[in-house]
């Protein structure tokens, strides 16, 4: 895991943060993060010293709603293709997925990025590709790339994109669990910088560090959070610095402003979040699915869809009950048959907990 020096620099920060003598409870919303703490067996080592951290509603194919896995089922049952990632594919939605689809005959293709999606729809002029557009800050822009780019009108997308921060915010006011401060996101802050999380600190006094994602970066990032609390200060420190400017990424910040405007939606497991949602401005909605095949996708407008029974994903998404609390995991959820959808993303807490424990 570590080189020598290495090393001795995690065995000091670990010495530093047994020091301090503290109970505490961190949040992260980022899969690569908890994949790093699971694999490398820090999440037990820092229990040792008193840390525990969970994982928030860091997976955007966990996040995504039963109500859009439905709507991107509902168009693949009346006939389009439809392209996204694979993790999205395998997602349960009521009473199929869009993997089982695609043996019933639904023309589903895996693709890697909105760029295959786009290639599809050039190539294909007589289908209508839609491309289910998950992600958070981190992907949004590449979405808007393309559609700055005019691209064919049998080309439309499902936008389920959303905002890492007002998530954390609707956290907090929840009020469910106790929360001492938050490891922020590397992907997505170098396309937002720093400042975008400036409120929360300053609103709730909740500390925050910007992570990187090897082992040393997340060991880091805690014994700052520990050093803000223990100095009684709740502010913005990126350990990142490597990769993440305090003004972020103009140019993406730019493209997703000319094509996305903030809305109010829901995550799995959460009521609606305030501002928390994008979707196609007035401009570009000749792509935008939802209005495009809004006649067909009328029939469940006004449905209500909730997890599948016993799943436990949407608790597990707010940071209440980890993945082993759910009665489901390893018996009837396991990746092979999941559940719900934290056992299906690479990036879900359920999967990586399965991938290294397996129990």
């Amino acid at each position: 895991m570590f080189s020598l020096r290495d090393k001795q620099l995690a065995d000091d920060i670990i010495s530093q943060i047994t020091k301090a003598k503290v109970h505490l409870r961190f949040m992260h919303v980022c899969g690569t993060h908890q994949d790093t703490l699971v694999k490398h067996g820090l999440d037990a080592l820092l229990q040792r010293c008193g840390i525990e951290i969970g994982q928030g509603p860091g997976c955007p194919v966990c996040v995504t709603t039963p109500k859009e896995i439905e709507e991107i089922l509902l168009l693949a049952k009346h006939g389009k293709t439809i392209a996204t990632f694979g993790d999205m594919t395998r997602v349960p939605g009521v009473s199929s997925s869009l993997q089982q689809m695609k043996t019933e005959g639904c023309d589903v293709r895996t693709v890697y990025s909105i760029e295959d999606a786009l290639i599809l729809a050039e190539k294909h002029k007589g289908k209508e590709i839609v491309f289910m557009a998950v992600g958070f800050e981190t992907t949004a822009p590449t979405t808007a790339s393309v559609l700055l780019r005019d691209p064919p009108l049998n080309f439309s997308v499902l936008c389920c994109h959303r905002l890492i921060p007002p998530a954390l915010q609707a956290i907090l006011q929840m009020g469910e669990l106790k929360i001492d401060g938050f490891i922020e996101p590397g992907h997505v802050s170098t396309i937002i910088g720093t400042k975008p999380y400036e409120f929360i600190s300053r609103k709730y006094q909740v500390p925050q560090v910007i992570a990187g994602f090897e082992p040393l970066d997340l060991l880091m990032a805690v014994w700052m959070l520990v050093r803000q609390i223990q100095r009684g200060k709740a502010v913005v420190e990126n350990e990142y610095v490597r990769a993440v400017k305090q003004q972020g990424n103009k140019k993406a910040q730019h493209v997703m402003q000319q094509v996305f405007e903030p809305m109010d939606v829901k995550w799995r497991g959460f009521p609606m979040i305030p501002r928390s949602g994008l979707r196609l401005r007035k401009k570009y909605e000749p792509y935008d699915a939802r209005k495009k095949y809004e006649d067909e996708l009328q029939k469940i407008a006004k449905e209500e869809f909730v997890e599948p029974t016993g799943c436990l994903c949407g608790d597990v998404l707010r940071g209440l009950i980890s993945s082993k609390q759910c009665p489901l995991f390893g018996r009837e959820c396991t990746p092979e048959n999941p559940v719900g959808p934290c056992m299906v993303s690479s990036e879900g807490n359920c999967s990586i907990q399965y991938r290294y424990t397996k129990k």
